[in-house]
């Protein structure tokens, strides 16, 4: 999701985020720089540890339809707005189906070819960029497949057989990040036997490489589009999106970051400059879910128990929440919001996007962030001589549910905000009226899982685990 540049003015300030240059300036929408994420969660204290803590030695492949045609040039930019100081990215983008032909002229609308394909590059660069800020160090891969990934339809197919041969090619520990998904009811009646059969890519991944699979948990809240009607309809109960679903992926969740400010509306209405943000607390912090249902689409941190998985062992302490016979997600969150969205570089389909700086959010932001820190944990486990941390979620349970839990996550509890009390205590998803939202609660919950990692603590832990 991105900040809509009708936020912009370029002409009185004051402004709530400036970029680098080239500069763009949003009135009300927060941005934040890579440094501005490292303060916030503790990655700057990992980083400071050498080569080990920024992902030296280790691979992060981010998978996306299509890729991007100006994905090395737009990363290049990236780190040097950023990390001048460190060596270019060690970068590479892939076509397993064979290089694609992009059409520049492309608009950015529709849900397959040239139009389909200048979103999936904003998708793409957002991934790799951000990946590489959590592990500036670790080779990158953009693993550019064919054809886009519509709800189920088609692409997913290709991506899990580029995902299995990716395997294969790269180095054991591998962390790969997927920021697509879609509801579990849209495979139809045989969606237990076809996730089982994608699912064995990931336990091949596991088995045999020891890698790490991450995925976002969806930005539809307790909801979920169907893939009838060129994905116009919405499920009239509760889903939860596959593959963040699946036990063999760490499903990240969002939450609202608010770093040195804090958001008081002083209205409800989407139609008052207030509810965008002009009215807030500076010097201040917060961290509710995320659920920013005044920029309408898909906006709500994404949970709930999936229609497929039985309750995993490493989630019997979350039974009393779940139930007794369900997967619950996410597993764990960090900052999905737009207001407070980081900045993605890209130069790609000009007609389709502004070149230059924009602001993004979702739960496609938060994992390949996450995937960045989990090739970190194995750069540190490396150079400890042990072998990578491949399926985590015992690691990442144990933490959480352990006595000092809050020593590794920032737990996110329900909150309201500004003269108007606007809730922040569930994921209900404006786009299912009457469909019910999942609570947010004090520990782990099915909105933001056990909340976010404070990076620092929580790495250095899973390296020692």
């Amino acid at each position: 999701m991105e900040a809509p540049d009708t936020t912009t003015d370029a002409t009185a300030g004051p402004y709530a985020c400036t970029t680098p240059a080239p500069i763009h300036r949003y009135k009300h929408f927060h941005c934040y720089t890579p440094s501005d994420i490292f303060g916030a969660y503790g990655v700057d204290q990992l980083h400071a540890l050498g080569n080990s803590g920024m992902g030296a030695g280790q691979t992060i492949v981010l998978v996306d339809s299509y890729g991007s045609p100006t994905a090395a040039g737009d990363i290049k930019a990236f780190h040097d707005a950023f990390f001048a100081g460190l060596p270019d990215p060690n970068f590479d983008e892939v076509y397993p189906q064979g290089t694609l032909t992009y059409d520049n002229t492309a608009v950015g609308n529709g849900l397959a070819g040239p139009n389909s394909a200048a979103g999936w590059a904003f998708e793409a660069t957002l991934d790799i960029e951000w990946a590489y800020a959590m592990a500036p160090l670790a080779h990158i891969v953009l693993l550019a497949t064919n054809p886009a990934e519509t709800l189920g339809v088609q692409g997913l197919t290709n991506m899990f057989k580029d995902m299995r041969s990716a395997i294969d090619t790269y180095p054991a520990g591998t962390v790969f990040s997927q920021s697509f998904g879609t509801a579990e009811q849209n495979f139809g009646g045989a969606m237990a036997q076809q996730q089982a059969r994608f699912d064995q890519v990931y336990k091949y991944g596991i088995a045999v490489k020891h890698d790490t699979f991450v995925a976002s948990s969806g930005d539809s809240g307790s909801g979920g589009s169907d893939k009838i009607h060129r994905e116009s309809g919405t499920f009239p109960y509760q889903v939860v999106g596959y593959p963040g679903s699946s036990p063999y992926n760490v499903s990240v969740g969002g939450t609202q970051l608010m770093y040195n400010w804090k958001w008081d509306p002083t209205s409800s209405s989407a139609a008052d400059p207030g509810f965008f943000n002009s009215d807030v607390a500076l010097g201040v912090a917060a961290e509710p879910v995320w659920k920013e249902s005044f920029l309408g689409g898909n906006d709500t941190s994404a949970g709930g128990k999936s229609a497929v998985y039985d309750l995993p062992i490493w989630q019997a302490q979350q039974a009393s929440v779940i139930g007794a016979n369900a997967r619950g997600v996410p597993d764990l969150s960090w900052s999905a919001a737009v207001n407070g969205g980081v900045l993605v570089y890209i130069t790609a389909f000009p007609n389709a996007i502004r070149p230059g700086w924009h602001i993004t959010g979702g739960t496609s932001a938060g994992s390949p962030q996450i995937a960045g820190l989990l090739a970190d944990v194995n750069s540190l486990r490396a150079s400890a001589g042990k072998n990578p941390i491949g399926d985590p979620h015992a690691a990442i349970y144990a933490l959480g549910n352990g006595s000092n839990w809050f020593t590794y996550y920032r737990d996110v509890t329900a909150q309201t905000f500004g003269t108007v009390h606007y809730p922040l205590v569930d994921n209900q998803w404006d786009g299912t009226p009457g469909v019910a939202g999942q609570p947010v609660l004090s520990g782990w919950d099915m909105t933001t899982g056990f909340g976010s990692p404070l990076a620092f603590k929580w790495a250095t832990a899973l390296a020692a685990s």
